[in-house]
């Protein structure tokens, strides 16, 4: 089990790091999903909202690669896999895998780590 978990978290946090850092320095870049998932990312890249998300994938791939603080990068990841998941099923369709593939390995993360996510789901939780 636990080399499931490193090799999840490396791949996941690798897979973050390397996209987070192309959001921002623009190594790899390819054509713009056609109609109006084109017309999206070419919006939110104009108002630098890409650049943003992009810093967030770059923290949360590092907390992952790094080995600490996990439940924090896995906290920073979950929104931005649910906007993946979301564009790629309003938007474009064909792409989702990759963001399919990123949830399966954020679950299985968040459940490896579910220790650290128990306050999260107390009902009354404790006030200091």
């Amino acid at each position: 089990m636990k080399i499931a978990i490193l090799a999840s978290r490396v791949i996941l946090g690798l897979l973050f790091f390397v996209f987070g850092l192309n959001g921002i320095l623009h190594f790899m870049n390819g054509p713009l999903p056609p109609g109006d998932g084109g017309i999206w990312i070419g919006l939110m890249t104009t108002h630098k909202y890409t650049s943003f998300v992009a810093l967030l994938e770059i923290i949360g791939g590092l907390l992952l690669l790094v080995g600490r603080y996990v439940p924090l990068g896995l906290t920073i990841l979950a929104p931005i896999l649910v906007n993946v998941l979301c564009f790629h099923l309003f938007f474009s369709v064909p792409g989702i895998a990759a963001g399919i593939v990123c949830t399966i390995l954020e679950l299985f993360l968040i459940f490896a780590y579910r220790l650290s996510f128990r306050g999260l789901f107390d009902a009354a939780p404790e006030v200091s």
